[in-house]
């Protein structure tokens, strides 16, 4: 019997995946304005959260910062590139989400006392294996394609770089998880709002993607 927090979160999915999708493909015009709402739904949560007017604006500052870099890794890199980071941080939070529920465990750390390492070791298996089953699936997906010319790809072989970047990027988004998590616990809320129907606020869904996304342009580019 599914219960009600996680059929609400299918039901949230499957309306919010296909939209969201929708902006990632079309032009980057229609992604900006996407992010612009997203930009100003995240801050909106995070300065009703926030207890100071200066963690509310360095993180304001961050979270432009933040959506700016996640713009430039859209328009700048290849579409597959973008959505296999994006699959990463969602299967780094099924994962999580999954392995705790049923392995349960040892706590993490008491900053998010749903956390357990359990979860952590699920983030990272379901974020690698879905990874890769995406870039075996799409085989014109190749880090030789962003920069063939690097001493660092052609000093290790792509599969090895592959599957570090995988892993890190998926720690980034846990990080992402419980640093926002930090500032909840805080605020003393469970939720950073209500406007997801079982996931809480849009800044509970996406406080991974907002670390791990720019974390990743910049690995990208350097």
């Amino acid at each position: 019997m599914i219960n009600k927090e996680l059929r609400n979160r299918l039901l949230s999915s499957i309306i919010i995946i296909p939209i969201t999708l929708f902006f990632i493909i079309k032009s980057s015009f229609y992604f900006f304005i996407f992010l612009t709402i997203f930009f100003l739904l995240v801050s909106f949560e995070w300065i009703k959260m926030s207890k100071t007017f200066l963690i509310r604006v360095i993180g304001i500052l961050y979270l432009f910062l933040a959506t700016y870099l996640i713009y430039l890794l859209r328009i700048s890199f290849p579409l597959e590139i973008f959505l296999m980071i994006l699959i990463i941080c969602i299967f780094t939070d099924i994962g999580g989400y999954t392995f705790g529920k049923i392995f349960k465990g040892p706590k993490l750390t008491k900053i998010s006392p749903k956390k357990t390492y359990s979860g952590v070791i699920g983030s990272f298996v379901f974020s690698l294996i879905a990874t890769i089953i995406f870039i075996k699936n799409f085989s014109f997906i190749s880090f030789s394609s962003i920069d063939t010319s690097s001493e660092l790809i052609n000093s290790f072989r792509l599969e090895e770089i592959s599957i570090f970047f995988i892993l890190f990027i998926s720690l980034i988004s846990q990080a992402g998880d419980l640093i926002i998590s930090y500032f909840k616990r805080l605020a003393k809320i469970k939720d950073t709002g209500n406007l997801l129907p079982g996931h809480g606020g849009l800044l509970d869904r996406v406080d991974g993607i907002i670390f791990a996304m720019p974390i990743s342009y910049i690995l990208l580019i350097l």
